[in-house]
């Protein structure tokens, strides 16, 4: 039916179905910014959209756009009062705009109960928003590594250890599969057979990324000479972010794995579609919190050492700067990383204190010390010169009264004579 369109959502993201023309005139009202879902990821959506459909009307779909979950998209679901599923956790409905009119979609129109509680119809949805959520994080993170030009193979096959050496291994796998369920519309056996074994390896390798961060952290930790401080702070300058572009690379693959076992759940124990689903969002969230723990452990050691830089700037005016550099560095880095995963980021890097600053500022302390010296000197001089200047007339009244004795003593002699 023309001028409607299907809203489904979760906690990752809202999926707009419709006609072409009515999807784009929807989002350019509310204005989201969407991805094209593509005509692969249409087709999965198909069944559980006929299923949202009006009762006895067929809803028309060859749009498909996900818009991911912002506090603006958000209020969507609250605007059109979608229903939510207490076993999923999904919001459905459809929402049909008025005819004539060239705005928003006003007015909503409820799918019939007994389909909005379909186990079967919701799972499958669910599952779907799931992958595309986690296929977007996928993209992000690509999007990343290219921005940071990191060559994670390449830091790979310079480490020795054997669980790296896997880690290039299992990718090429992990693409082909997903190249395979782009081209067929969905996962296979065989495609399943080849990766199951994948997160073992992904997750030794996203261990060992974590235990080389918090070296790093230790290292910056232990140092307490500025000397020691700059050059641990350039080498994790330098380490930092590769270590972040394997972690990067583990989580992607690991999302990428997860799509494709969403997919074979779906297709061999459709049941139990749901729990898994949730269990697996579970086990991710599980990830980021981790990561989230050792990276900003990092980002505090470094914020440890800036501090003690800027404490010592002054006498060190090259190395001091150098050590709050390089913090900075690591920071907005670590920042990418966790806009890029969907991580709540910590604070932004602060500003190299400057040599002349400390300077002037200690400048300024000598001054007013020197300052208050030279009252206590004053005063303590004036104080001084007090009791001397007693002292002196005592002694010369003293020296007067025997000069006058002596001289009396004298002229009595005289006269006797």
């Amino acid at each position: 039916m023309d001028n409607e369109i299907q809203l489904i959502s979760d906690d990752d993201g809202l999926a707009v179905i419709g006609r072409a023309a009515d999807v784009e005139r929807f989002l350019a009202a509310e204005g989201l910014r969407s991805k094209d879902l593509g005509p692969q990821q249409l087709k999965f959506f198909s069944n559980a959209g006929a299923a949202f459909a009006h009762a006895g009307s067929e809803m028309a779909a060859d749009s498909g756009h996900w818009v991911k979950l912002t506090p603006k998209s958000a209020r969507l679901v609250k605007k059109y009062g979608l229903r939510e599923s207490s076993k999923t956790g999904l919001s459905t409905g459809v929402v049909k705009g008025r005819k004539g009119q060239v705005g928003g979609f006003v007015e909503f129109a409820k799918a019939p109960r007994s389909l909005l509680t379909n186990p079967a119809v919701l799972a499958n949805a669910a599952r779907i928003m799931t992958q595309v959520a986690m296929q977007q994080t996928m993209d992000e993170i690509t999007d990343y590594l290219a921005v940071i030009d990191a060559k994670v193979d390449d830091v790979l096959r310079a480490q020795k250890d054997a669980v790296l050496a896997r880690m290039i291994g299992v990718g090429f796998v992990i693409e082909e599969a997903m190249t395979v369920r782009e081209m067929r519309g969905g996962g296979d056996e065989v495609s399943w057979s080849k990766v199951q074994a994948a997160p073992a390896a992904i997750a030794e390798t996203q261990a060992y990324a974590l235990r080389q961060l918090d070296a790093i952290a230790e290292k910056m930790e232990k140092h307490t000479k500025i000397g020691d401080l700059a050059g641990a702070a350039r080498d994790a300058e330098t380490a930092v972010g590769e270590w972040l572009a394997v972690l990067a690379r583990c989580f992607q693959l690991q999302d990428a794995v997860a799509v494709l076992e969403l997919d074979r759940v779906g297709d061999t124990s459709p049941d139990e579609l749901s729990g898994h689903r949730l269990g697996l969002k579970a086990a991710r969230r599980d990830r980021l919190e981790h990561i989230s723990r050792s990276t900003e452990h990092l980002v505090a050691r470094m914020n440890d050492a800036a501090g003690t830089a800027n404490a010592k700037v002054l006498l060190h005016p090259s190395k001091s700067p150098a050590v709050v550099r390089s913090r900075n560095q690591v920071a907005t880095g670590v920042h990418e990383f966790h806009v890029r995963l969907g991580i709540e980021s910590g604070p932004r890097p602060s500003e190299v204190r400057r040599w002349v600053e400390a300077a002037a500022e200690a400048r300024d302390k000598a001054i007013e010390t020197g300052a208050k010296s030279l009252d206590t000197a004053r005063s303590l001089g004036n104080e001084t010169l007090d009791r001397a200047g007693s002292v002196t007339g005592r002694l010369s009244s003293g020296i007067a009264e025997r000069t006058r004795r002596r001289r009396g003593a004298a002229e009595g002699r005289v006269d006797e004579g």
